[in-house]
């Protein structure tokens, strides 16, 4: 037999008792009884990667590591992240060279294209988040179960949930515009709107938001864009931006940094509508002092994007055990009451309130969202398009709009 033949034959014996043991491992630690988990638990430090750009959420993540070491010996220490495709490019990197153990990520926060990028390349642990035992509690909703039309098949585990909201003021703006054909005449009545230049997320959630109402094929947006005629569906959104551009705050040729910096706008009477993906953001702004108590929230007539966002364990976390029990607080009654709640954070909760006991659901409902938060039951949520497209439209926004 010839040498090199031999020799890939006992590399390919190796790596498949390898791969064996490893997977066997996988499967023993994520099946195994909670209370083993918890102790393996103890004395672990979460390295959390996670977005930093907000003081009320670092203070939430800090307020949760102080509940996780004191109920279960865990240190979660929030790592502050500007972009989570970072992470995922170093993990990319990590798995190129067979780092495959020990690595410096052991949750992090993620969804849409990053979560895609991450199970494509096989660089989630395994499917962990189904056998939490607050997993029991979560909503039955295809928004936990697909993440931008990518099943999620218990790689990732729920964390809140999220819509495309507007926030304008009551006291100067009577009826702000409820859909994408009205928001082109309010902008061309001098009424005063601008959204972030994608890639910022806000930006590219509000252009996805306008295809979604204005593209001829609503069906293709499910499906990987490279599966369809992207100029053919895409054509009525550059036309129709190719009109809104000029009239906007900016004129086109400036644009919002955020949509923070948006709700700032409005606060200085520079915008009449600002953005968010947060339908209880306003109330939490309000309670504040950074918007007036006349503020209200709203979403187009026929609905807008939402979607949930959730943590996940890379394949080569140190601190697996770890990473699970903190998961599995974040979506217990206790961390998704105080989220909500628009004194801490106000993020929508990914918990089914009906499946709670009377007192885990006693937090939930004495929660005041005040008169600013989008109303319960309100505001129709449109499903978010495959996670490929979110890139796509980025590219062809720079390459007709950037500057």
């Amino acid at each position: 037999m010839n040498l090199n033949k031999s020799l890939q034959c006992c590399a390919i014996a190796v790596f498949g008792v390898a791969s064996l043991i490893a997977h066997n491992a996988v499967a023993d630690e994520i099946g195994e009884p909670w209370s083993q988990t918890l102790e393996k638990a103890r004395g672990q430090t979460v390295y959390f990667n996670a977005w930093g750009g907000s003081d009320r959420i670092n203070s939430y993540i800090s307020w949760a590591g102080k509940q996780l070491k004191s109920e279960y010996d865990v240190t979660l220490e929030h790592v502050k992240i500007g972009d989570i495709a970072e992470v995922v490019s170093q993990l990319e990197a990590a798995k190129a060279v067979g780092r495959n153990k020990d690595g410096n990520v052991d949750l992090m926060w993620v969804n849409g294209e990053n979560f895609a990028n991450m199970k494509n390349n096989d660089l989630t642990w395994g499917s962990f988040a189904t056998t939490l035992p607050n997993a029991t509690n979560l909503q039955d909703s295809e928004s936990l179960t697909t993440d931008f039309s990518v099943p999620v098949e218990g790689l990732e585990s729920p964390w809140g949930g999220a819509q495309l909201v507007f926030i304008y003021d009551s006291a100067v703006l009577e009826t702000p515009p409820s859909s994408a054909t009205e928001l082109l005449e309010f902008v061309k009545n001098d009424g005063r709107f601008a959204y972030p230049a994608p890639p910022v997320f806000h930006g590219t959630t509000m252009v996805k938001q306008l295809l979604h109402e204005l593209t001829n094929d609503r069906q293709a947006l499910s499906q990987p864009v490279a599966d369809v005629d992207f100029d053919s569906v895409t054509a009525p959104l550059w036309s129709y931006l190719d009109e809104l551009h000029p009239h906007l705050w900016g004129k086109g040729k400036s644009w919002p940094a955020s949509a923070e910096n948006t709700r700032q706008m409005v606060d200085d009477g520079e915008l009449d509508i600002s953005i968010s993906f947060n339908p209880n953001e306003a109330s939490a702004a309000v309670k504040n002092g950074q918007l007036p108590d006349s503020v209200r929230t709203y979403t187009f007539a026929d609905g807008t994007i939402g979607n949930t966002h959730f943590v996940t364990i890379p394949f080569n976390a140190k601190a697996k055990a770890g990473a699970m029990v903190v998961a599995n607080y974040f979506i217990s009654a206790e961390a998704q009451a105080r989220k909500a709640n628009p004194e801490h954070w106000g993020d929508p909760t990914v918990l089914d309130i009906a499946k709670l006991d009377a007192t885990a659901k006693e937090q939930f409902t004495s929660i005041d969202f005040g008169p600013w938060a989008l109303p319960i039951g309100s505001g129709k949520t449109l499903p978010e398009p495959h996670a490929s497209w979110a890139e796509a439209l980025e590219k062809a926004w720079l390459k007709r709009y950037g500057n």
